[in-house]
Protein backbone atom coordinates (compact mmCIF):
# COMPACT_ATOMS: atom_id res chain seq x y z
CA UNK A 1 0.00 0.00 0.00
CA UNK A 2 1.47 3.41 -0.75
CA UNK A 3 2.37 5.82 1.88
CA UNK A 4 -0.40 8.67 1.13
CA UNK A 5 -2.39 5.57 1.39
CA UNK A 6 -1.79 4.26 4.47
CA UNK A 7 -1.66 8.09 6.04
CA UNK A 8 -5.07 8.32 4.70
CA UNK A 9 -6.17 5.32 6.67
CA UNK A 10 -4.11 6.00 10.04
CA UNK A 11 -5.66 9.40 9.92
CA UNK A 12 -9.25 8.21 9.38
CA UNK A 13 -8.83 5.93 12.19
CA UNK A 14 -7.44 8.15 14.28
CA UNK A 15 -10.17 10.36 14.13
CA UNK A 16 -12.81 7.31 14.44
CA UNK A 17 -11.68 6.52 17.61
CA UNK A 18 -11.59 9.96 18.44
CA UNK A 19 -15.39 10.16 18.03
CA UNK A 20 -16.41 7.13 19.55
CA UNK A 21 -14.18 7.97 22.38
CA UNK A 22 -16.28 11.40 22.81
CA UNK A 23 -18.99 9.15 22.50
CA UNK A 24 -18.02 7.16 25.63
CA UNK A 25 -17.17 10.28 27.62
CA UNK A 26 -20.16 11.95 26.73
CA UNK A 27 -22.18 8.75 27.61
CA UNK A 28 -20.27 8.47 31.04
CA UNK A 29 -20.70 12.18 32.24
CA UNK A 30 -24.53 11.66 31.26
CA UNK A 31 -24.85 8.79 33.56
CA UNK A 32 -22.79 9.05 36.13
CA UNK A 33 -23.69 12.65 36.41
CA UNK A 34 -25.12 12.22 40.60
CA UNK A 35 -21.00 11.18 41.02
CA UNK A 36 -19.28 13.48 38.55
CA UNK A 37 -21.55 16.77 39.76
CA UNK A 38 -20.80 15.90 43.65
CA UNK A 39 -17.00 15.42 43.32
CA UNK A 40 -16.60 18.70 41.02
CA UNK A 41 -18.87 20.38 43.70
CA UNK A 42 -16.50 19.49 46.59
CA UNK A 43 -13.10 20.07 44.01
CA UNK A 44 -14.57 24.29 43.57
CA UNK A 45 -15.20 24.02 47.26
CA UNK A 46 -11.76 22.50 48.07
CA UNK A 47 -10.24 25.08 45.71
CA UNK A 48 -12.04 28.25 47.77
CA UNK A 49 -11.65 26.91 51.35
CA UNK A 50 -7.77 25.88 50.22
CA UNK A 51 -6.72 29.68 51.22
CA UNK A 52 -8.09 29.34 54.59
CA UNK A 53 -6.33 26.01 55.23
CA UNK A 54 -3.34 27.16 54.31
CA UNK A 55 -3.21 30.56 56.67
CA UNK A 56 -4.28 28.15 59.13
CA UNK A 57 -1.20 26.08 58.43
CA UNK A 58 1.31 28.86 58.26
CA UNK A 59 -0.32 29.76 62.05
CA UNK A 60 1.24 26.18 63.24
CA UNK A 61 -2.31 24.66 62.91
CA UNK A 62 -1.77 20.96 61.61
CA UNK A 63 -3.39 20.78 58.31
CA UNK A 64 -5.94 18.00 58.93
CA UNK A 65 -7.28 19.56 62.15
CA UNK A 66 -7.40 23.61 60.43
CA UNK A 67 -9.08 21.44 57.19
CA UNK A 68 -11.75 19.91 59.93
CA UNK A 69 -12.58 23.90 61.33
CA UNK A 70 -12.79 25.38 58.03
CA UNK A 71 -15.12 22.41 56.67
CA UNK A 72 -17.15 22.63 60.31
CA UNK A 73 -17.30 26.18 60.18
CA UNK A 74 -18.56 26.16 56.66
CA UNK A 75 -21.46 23.95 57.36
CA UNK A 76 -22.10 26.33 60.83
CA UNK A 77 -22.69 29.41 58.63
CA UNK A 78 -24.65 27.10 55.47
CA UNK A 79 -26.70 26.04 58.73
CA UNK A 80 -27.70 29.66 59.70
CA UNK A 81 -28.11 30.47 56.30
CA UNK A 82 -30.36 27.94 55.99
CA UNK A 83 -32.65 28.36 59.12
CA UNK A 84 -32.87 31.86 58.22
CA UNK A 85 -33.87 30.67 54.32
CA UNK A 86 -36.44 28.13 56.49
CA UNK A 87 -37.69 31.14 58.85
CA UNK A 88 -38.59 33.83 56.18
CA UNK A 89 -39.82 30.32 53.76
CA UNK A 90 -42.23 29.33 56.91
CA UNK A 91 -43.74 33.25 57.30
CA UNK A 92 -44.17 33.80 53.69
CA UNK A 93 -46.35 30.01 53.64
CA UNK A 94 -48.53 31.37 56.43
CA UNK A 95 -49.39 34.83 54.44
CA UNK A 96 -49.70 32.22 51.18
CA UNK A 97 -53.51 32.57 50.95
CA UNK A 98 -53.07 36.44 50.54
CA UNK A 99 -50.54 35.23 47.36
CA UNK A 100 -52.89 32.71 46.35
CA UNK A 101 -55.27 35.00 45.37
CA UNK A 102 -53.69 36.99 42.39
CA UNK A 103 -52.03 33.68 41.04
CA UNK A 104 -55.31 31.82 40.83
CA UNK A 105 -57.20 35.26 39.03
CA UNK A 106 -54.41 34.35 36.68
CA UNK A 107 -54.57 31.28 35.89
CA UNK A 108 -58.37 31.19 35.82
CA UNK A 109 -57.57 33.92 33.19
CA UNK A 110 -55.36 31.67 31.37
CA UNK A 111 -57.24 28.97 31.81
CA UNK A 112 -60.30 30.71 30.04
CA UNK A 113 -58.57 31.92 27.08
CA UNK A 114 -57.27 28.61 26.60
CA UNK A 115 -60.86 26.69 26.28
CA UNK A 116 -61.76 29.26 24.19
CA UNK A 117 -59.02 28.37 21.88
CA UNK A 118 -59.83 24.35 21.99
CA UNK A 119 -63.18 25.24 21.06
CA UNK A 120 -62.21 27.21 18.17
CA UNK A 121 -59.52 24.19 17.35
CA UNK A 122 -62.50 21.64 17.73
CA UNK A 123 -64.83 23.32 15.72
CA UNK A 124 -62.30 23.53 12.50
CA UNK A 125 -61.08 19.74 13.33
CA UNK A 126 -63.46 17.26 11.05
CA UNK A 127 -65.67 15.28 12.44
CA UNK A 128 -64.52 11.66 12.09
CA UNK A 129 -66.34 9.39 9.32
CA UNK A 130 -69.12 6.79 10.20
CA UNK A 131 -67.52 3.46 10.58
CA UNK A 132 -64.05 4.88 12.43
CA UNK A 133 -63.21 3.18 15.88
CA UNK A 134 -62.35 6.01 18.56
CA UNK A 135 -59.77 4.76 20.80
CA UNK A 136 -59.59 5.92 24.27
CA UNK A 137 -56.16 6.21 25.69
CA UNK A 138 -55.93 6.28 29.48
CA UNK A 139 -54.99 9.96 31.50
CA UNK A 140 -51.76 9.67 33.02
CA UNK A 141 -51.29 11.26 36.40
CA UNK A 142 -49.58 14.71 36.03
CA UNK A 143 -49.69 15.44 39.67
CA UNK A 144 -48.35 11.59 40.64
CA UNK A 145 -45.70 11.82 38.19
CA UNK A 146 -44.10 15.01 39.02
CA UNK A 147 -44.38 14.65 42.83
CA UNK A 148 -42.38 10.98 42.22
CA UNK A 149 -39.77 12.47 39.82
CA UNK A 150 -39.18 15.32 42.79
CA UNK A 151 -38.53 13.22 45.41
CA UNK A 152 -36.65 10.99 42.59
CA UNK A 153 -34.41 14.31 42.57
CA UNK A 154 -34.43 15.28 45.99
CA UNK A 155 -33.04 11.70 47.30
CA UNK A 156 -30.15 12.44 44.57
CA UNK A 157 -29.48 15.61 46.03
CA UNK A 158 -29.50 14.78 49.89
CA UNK A 159 -27.21 11.57 48.86
CA UNK A 160 -24.42 14.09 47.08
CA UNK A 161 -24.75 16.83 49.63
CA UNK A 162 -24.07 14.33 52.51
CA UNK A 163 -20.81 13.33 50.41
CA UNK A 164 -19.56 16.67 49.71
CA UNK A 165 -18.21 17.79 53.18
CA UNK A 166 -16.25 14.57 53.41
CA UNK A 167 -14.77 14.94 49.98
CA UNK A 168 -13.98 18.85 51.29
CA UNK A 169 -12.42 17.39 54.38
CA UNK A 170 -10.30 14.50 52.55
CA UNK A 171 -8.96 16.73 49.41
CA UNK A 172 -8.18 19.58 51.86
CA UNK A 173 -6.32 17.37 54.52
CA UNK A 174 -4.44 15.16 51.85
CA UNK A 175 -3.94 18.16 49.07
CA UNK A 176 -0.11 17.30 49.10
CA UNK A 177 -0.46 13.63 48.82
CA UNK A 178 -2.92 13.55 46.29
CA UNK A 179 -0.69 16.41 44.49
CA UNK A 180 2.28 13.77 44.75
CA UNK A 181 0.04 10.71 43.41
CA UNK A 182 -1.06 12.69 40.73
CA UNK A 183 2.38 13.64 39.49
CA UNK A 184 3.42 10.25 39.58
CA UNK A 185 0.55 8.89 37.00
CA UNK A 186 2.99 11.04 34.15
CA UNK A 187 6.31 9.84 32.63
CA UNK A 188 9.45 11.88 34.76
CA UNK A 189 10.23 13.97 31.46
CA UNK A 190 6.33 15.70 30.83
CA UNK A 191 5.61 16.22 34.99
CA UNK A 192 7.25 19.74 34.56
CA UNK A 193 4.17 20.70 32.01
CA UNK A 194 1.53 18.72 34.24
CA UNK A 195 2.81 20.70 37.19
CA UNK A 196 2.50 24.13 35.40
CA UNK A 197 -1.06 23.01 33.92
CA UNK A 198 -2.28 22.12 37.20
CA UNK A 199 -0.50 25.65 38.83
CA UNK A 200 -3.16 27.08 35.81
CA UNK A 201 -6.28 25.16 36.72
CA UNK A 202 -5.56 26.65 40.44
CA UNK A 203 -5.33 30.21 39.86
CA UNK A 204 -8.22 29.88 37.14
CA UNK A 205 -10.37 27.88 39.35
CA UNK A 206 -9.81 30.02 42.40
CA UNK A 207 -9.74 33.18 40.46
CA UNK A 208 -13.01 32.25 39.41
CA UNK A 209 -14.28 30.98 42.77
CA UNK A 210 -13.29 34.59 44.61
CA UNK A 211 -14.77 37.06 41.56
CA UNK A 212 -18.06 34.63 41.17
CA UNK A 213 -18.07 35.28 45.29
CA UNK A 214 -18.25 38.73 44.72
CA UNK A 215 -20.22 39.52 42.11
CA UNK A 216 -22.75 37.02 43.81
CA UNK A 217 -22.57 39.31 47.02
CA UNK A 218 -22.53 42.49 45.58
CA UNK A 219 -25.86 41.18 43.50
CA UNK A 220 -27.61 40.03 46.23
CA UNK A 221 -26.84 43.67 48.31
CA UNK A 222 -27.98 45.47 45.57
CA UNK A 223 -31.05 43.55 45.19
CA UNK A 224 -31.92 43.65 49.28
CA UNK A 225 -31.23 47.45 49.01
CA UNK A 226 -33.53 47.98 46.04
CA UNK A 227 -36.60 45.50 47.35
CA UNK A 228 -35.96 47.19 51.26
CA UNK A 229 -36.24 50.28 49.64
CA UNK A 230 -39.02 49.37 47.07
CA UNK A 231 -41.20 48.25 50.50
CA UNK A 232 -41.38 44.76 49.57
CA UNK A 233 -42.13 41.82 51.95
CA UNK A 234 -39.30 39.54 52.57
CA UNK A 235 -36.24 41.89 51.12
CA UNK A 236 -33.24 39.68 52.32
CA UNK A 237 -35.76 36.08 51.12
CA UNK A 238 -36.51 37.79 47.63
CA UNK A 239 -33.20 39.44 47.34
CA UNK A 240 -30.97 36.61 47.66
CA UNK A 241 -32.79 34.20 45.11
CA UNK A 242 -33.04 37.00 43.18
CA UNK A 243 -29.65 37.78 42.95
CA UNK A 244 -28.27 34.53 42.86
CA UNK A 245 -30.47 33.51 40.03
CA UNK A 246 -29.20 36.79 38.28
CA UNK A 247 -25.73 35.23 37.87
CA UNK A 248 -26.61 32.93 35.48
CA UNK A 249 -25.64 33.80 32.02
CA UNK A 250 -27.95 35.20 29.95
CA UNK A 251 -31.04 32.99 31.54
CA UNK A 252 -30.16 34.78 34.71
CA UNK A 253 -32.26 37.96 34.30
CA UNK A 254 -35.22 36.31 32.95
CA UNK A 255 -34.87 33.88 36.27
CA UNK A 256 -34.56 37.16 38.55
CA UNK A 257 -37.86 38.28 37.80
CA UNK A 258 -39.94 35.71 39.07
CA UNK A 259 -38.97 36.16 42.99
CA UNK A 260 -40.08 39.36 43.24
CA UNK A 261 -43.03 39.18 41.06
CA UNK A 262 -44.41 36.36 43.34
CA UNK A 263 -43.99 38.47 46.10
CA UNK A 264 -45.06 41.57 44.73
CA UNK A 265 -48.56 40.14 43.83
CA UNK A 266 -49.91 40.76 47.01
CA UNK A 267 -48.63 44.52 47.81
CA UNK A 268 -48.82 45.60 43.72
CA UNK A 269 -51.78 45.94 41.85
CA UNK A 270 -50.66 48.27 39.42
CA UNK A 271 -48.05 47.61 36.25
CA UNK A 272 -46.08 50.48 37.40
CA UNK A 273 -43.64 48.54 40.24
CA UNK A 274 -43.80 45.11 38.35
CA UNK A 275 -42.06 47.26 35.90
CA UNK A 276 -40.01 49.18 37.75
CA UNK A 277 -38.65 45.70 39.39
CA UNK A 278 -38.10 44.07 36.01
CA UNK A 279 -36.10 47.42 34.62
CA UNK A 280 -33.68 47.62 37.87
CA UNK A 281 -32.82 44.01 37.75
CA UNK A 282 -32.30 44.60 33.85
CA UNK A 283 -29.79 47.13 34.70
CA UNK A 284 -28.23 44.91 37.43
CA UNK A 285 -27.76 42.05 35.03
CA UNK A 286 -26.25 44.29 32.47
CA UNK A 287 -23.67 45.94 34.77
CA UNK A 288 -22.78 42.64 36.36
CA UNK A 289 -22.53 41.17 32.58
CA UNK A 290 -20.46 44.24 30.95
CA UNK A 291 -18.76 45.40 34.34
CA UNK A 292 -18.41 42.95 37.14
CA UNK A 293 -18.06 40.25 35.65
CA UNK A 294 -14.75 41.18 33.17
CA UNK A 295 -13.33 43.14 35.83
CA UNK A 296 -13.62 40.45 38.89
CA UNK A 297 -14.07 37.18 36.67
CA UNK A 298 -13.08 37.16 32.72
CA UNK A 299 -9.54 38.74 32.79
CA UNK A 300 -8.63 34.91 34.26
CA UNK A 301 -11.27 32.81 32.79
CA UNK A 302 -11.38 34.22 29.30
CA UNK A 303 -13.75 32.51 27.02
CA UNK A 304 -15.50 34.08 24.46
CA UNK A 305 -19.40 34.16 23.72
CA UNK A 306 -19.78 31.96 21.70
CA UNK A 307 -17.78 28.88 23.27
CA UNK A 308 -19.58 30.08 26.87
CA UNK A 309 -23.22 29.79 24.95
CA UNK A 310 -22.29 26.33 23.36
CA UNK A 311 -21.20 25.07 26.90
CA UNK A 312 -24.28 26.26 29.37
CA UNK A 313 -26.78 24.36 26.39
CA UNK A 314 -24.42 21.24 26.32
CA UNK A 315 -23.67 21.17 30.68
CA UNK A 316 -27.11 22.46 30.95
CA UNK A 317 -28.73 19.53 28.91
CA UNK A 318 -26.29 17.11 30.53
CA UNK A 319 -26.71 18.18 34.28
CA UNK A 320 -29.88 20.21 34.40
CA UNK A 321 -29.68 23.52 36.78
CA UNK A 322 -25.95 21.84 38.69
CA UNK A 323 -24.91 21.85 34.82
CA UNK A 324 -25.30 25.73 34.16
CA UNK A 325 -23.52 26.37 37.72
CA UNK A 326 -21.05 24.42 36.54
CA UNK A 327 -20.39 24.86 32.58
CA UNK A 328 -18.27 27.83 32.98
CA UNK A 329 -15.40 26.35 35.16
CA UNK A 330 -15.37 22.99 33.46
CA UNK A 331 -14.84 25.06 30.58
CA UNK A 332 -12.35 27.07 31.81
CA UNK A 333 -10.37 23.72 33.17
CA UNK A 334 -10.59 22.57 29.46
CA UNK A 335 -9.24 25.70 27.65
CA UNK A 336 -6.07 24.73 30.17
CA UNK A 337 -5.44 21.60 29.35
CA UNK A 338 -5.96 22.44 25.90
CA UNK A 339 -3.22 25.35 26.04
CA UNK A 340 -0.78 23.08 27.56
CA UNK A 341 -1.25 20.30 25.29
CA UNK A 342 0.27 21.17 22.05
CA UNK A 343 -2.14 18.71 19.52
CA UNK A 344 -4.79 21.27 21.74
CA UNK A 345 -4.03 24.58 21.51
CA UNK A 346 -6.16 25.17 18.59
CA UNK A 347 -8.89 24.26 20.42
CA UNK A 348 -7.66 26.39 23.43
CA UNK A 349 -7.31 29.79 21.00
CA UNK A 350 -10.48 28.78 19.95
CA UNK A 351 -12.13 29.19 23.20
CA UNK A 352 -10.44 31.83 23.84
CA UNK A 353 -10.68 33.84 20.23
Amino acid sequence: MPAEETKIVATGSSSSARIIAAGIVIAFCYWASTVLVTVLVAVLMAYFLDPVVTWLERMRVPRALGSLIVVLVTLAILAVLGYSLIERADQFGHDWPKYRAPLSAATLAVETRLENFEKHVSEIEPAPHPGEHVVAIAESHPVRDALVGRLNSLYVFILGATFVPFLVFFMLAAKRQVWHATMQLFPAGERTQVRDALADVTQVLRSYLMGTALVGLILILASWLFFWWLGLDFPFLTGLVSGLCNLVPYLGVILSWFPPLLVGLKQFHTVGPFLGIFTMLTFFHIVTANLLIPALVGWRVRLNALALTVALLFWGWMWGAMGLILAIPITAVIKVICDHVEGLQPVGRWLSA
